[in-house]
């Protein structure tokens, strides 16, 4: 039998920066329990431990290897920048994210909420003097790459609808804005790869496209069309031009041309050298956390840098698919345990909505999916409509007045899985976090015949007061998705709260008090109301997490609870 504990300290690694000269790299660990920065020696090494914060920090390397961190209080993604441990750009009222330096070191871009606590500028500041130019281009922005000649960076700018973003050239010392991305409709952009001779970028898109293609803009020209596919592509590349890696995401499986991967899982967190001969990345199964690889061109090797353990004997999901209530295909990822059964299955739906599980160990989740199975639990993770990574006509399947469209696939899952005779859909277990939560709590209100029992963290129990008291530089982003606020009645009828009085199942509840996202309130008022109506409801609030749980002595006791819960209610 798996410990849980043991599993949930399984550790992780990822790649950040490599050194200017290539001898060392910067990783992303949290062997001390929570995230640090750890200096990575090559070509064998052991991790040797840079930063020890209570907090989780990231950081990047500048050409001439001093430390850039970012860092927040409790949770609260109010992100602080740090240079070599000293403050940089520091203001604990407001947000200082997406931080990039160019390629000489000189320039700092970042974005901030600081002008009025709502809109993020996007900032160029010249490190040396501290001058700052800000660009205000209104909503949600995030500051991109810096051109290599150093007189352009990109912005990226949400658009109005769900699923649509814009990107923007900015003239770091004219102060020129222009608008590259001008569409029709909803489409997207990733971040950029700056040609080497900064007359134009590489950047993946489903501009008139379902799915996401590698295009190149030229300054001054437009769009064309570079690599695509009937699956998602991205791209990634070293600043000499020398190698373009084209990642495509196939049934949420990574594949990239010209590096075998050591399986079928999950590859990101892509590093190339300051000579281009390498790229370090991070490369994560279902039985095995994110470990640092790095792939050498030169010999077509790749070669594992960490090892920080795996699941002994773990178990891999089986991929399957299953017709929506319309006769949409719906895919999902079935674990099963060893034996006959029948076993209780727990349904597993993730975050976003614009999102997708992927096959990969993801942290706490992947712990208490192979503990599960371990002791006869079936685990099932699919990807309901409104996913990401099938295309753009499949992620907008549950957009606003949609969105129950996608709680009805959890009633077809449901019925897939009750017709398989190893599942006992009897004992049918929803679990989900963010999203995922608010689809756990409208399972149990829009479908209480079919589900056992409930574990969700973080989840939206009522869009209005979700929206109402999120944060309020989100505010705009998440109606785009749910519907405005100005449409009480709508955002009623999709919110569990409407249907307290069909909630029966036992629920277990996990939230963050300094979750910046889904406040607080939203587990405690139903909570409060469940236990009044005489339904079984845990609720635990940690002070010292946000909308993740990241200290893993937390990250423990949760799971550990969420395990003891689900034993006694379902068994």
């Amino acid at each position: 039998m798996r410990d849980l504990r043991t599993l949930l300290e399984l550790r992780q690694a990822y790649p950040l920066s490599w050194s200017h000269d290539g001898s060392w790299l910067l990783v992303a660990c949290d062997l001390s329990g929570t995230r640090q920065l750890y200096r990575l020696p090559l070509p064998t090494g052991e991790l040797e431990q840079l930063t020890s914060y209570a907090e989780p920090v990231e950081g990047q390397l500048l050409p001439d290897d001093r430390l850039l961190l970012e860092i927040d209080e409790g949770g609260n993604e109010r992100g602080q920048l740090h240079l070599d441990g000293e403050p940089l750009v520091v203001d604990p009222r407001f947000i200082h994210r997406t931080p990039h330096v160019s390629r000489d070191g000189r320039l700092l871009a970042y974005s901030t909420n600081r002008r009025n606590g709502l809109d993020f500028d996007v900032v160029v500041r010249r490190l040396e003097s501290g001058e700052e130019r800000s660009f205000e281009l209104g909503g949600w922005c995030a500051s991109g790459e810096i051109s290599p000649d150093g007189r352009w960076f990109v912005a990226e700018q949400l658009g109005e609808l769900s699923g649509d973003s814009n990107l923007f050239l900015l003239g770091i010392e004219s102060g020129e804005v222009v608008h590259v991305t001008p569409h029709d409709g909803a489409a997207e952009y990733m971040s950029p790869v700056w040609l080497p001779d900064s007359s134009g970028f590489l950047a993946a898109t489903n501009e008139g496209r379902d799915t996401f293609a590698v295009s190149r803009y030229t300054l001054g020209g437009g769009w064309d069309v570079m690599h695509a596919a009937d699956w998602d592509l991205e791209c990634f590349g070293d600043d000499a031009g020398r190698h373009l890696l084209v990642v495509a995401n196939e049934d949420g499986y990574s594949r990239i041309d010209g590096i075998s991967l050591p399986g079928d899982g999950l590859a990101e967190h892509f590093v190339f050298s300051p000579d281009g001969d390498r790229v370090a990345f991070a490369f994560s199964t279902p039985t095995e956390p994110h470990q640092v690889w790095v792939h050498d061109f030169g010999s077509g090797a790749a070669r594992k840098l960490t090892d920080l353990g795996a699941v002994e004997g773990g178990i891999e999901p089986e991929l399957h698919r299953f017709d929506g209530f319309d006769g949409e295909s719906i895919p999902v990822f079935l674990f099963r345990p060893e034996g006959e059964g029948p076993f209780p299955v727990v349904v597993t739906v993730h975050g976003g909505p614009e999102s997708q599980w992927r096959p990969w160990y993801s942290g706490g989740f992947g712990a208490f999916t192979q503990y599960l199975v371990a002791r006869g639990y079936a685990v099932a993770a699919p990807n309901v409509r409104g996913s990401t990574g099938y295309g753009k006509r499949f992620e907008h399947l549950d957009d606003v007045e949609k969105r129950l469209d996608s709680v009805a696939d959890l009633a077809s899952l449901h019925a897939w899985l009750a017709a398989r005779p190893e599942v006992d859909g009897s004992r049918a277990v929803v679990y989900g976090r963010s999203y995922g939560g608010y689809m756990v709590l409208s399972a149990l209100a829009f479908q209480p015949e079919l589900w056992a029992a409930g574990i969700e963290f973080v989840g939206i129990s009522n869009l209005r007061t979700f929206l109402e008291n999120t944060s309020a530089w989100r505010r705009a982003a998440r109606e785009r998705e749910y519907g405005p606020l100005g449409d009480p009645e709508l955002l009623e009828r999709l919110s569990p709260w409407s249907r307290l009085e069909a909630i029966r199942a036992p629920l277990f509840i996990e939230h963050g008090r300094n979750d910046p996202r889904v406040p607080v309130s939203e587990s405690e008022a139903i909570h409060r109301e469940l236990v009044q109506r005489g339904v079984r409801c845990e609720l635990v609030i940690y002070e010292d997490e946000g909308h993740p749980v990241e200290k893993l002595v937390n990250r423990v006791d949760v799971f550990e609870r969420a395990v003891a819960f689900l034993d006694e209610v379902v068994g």
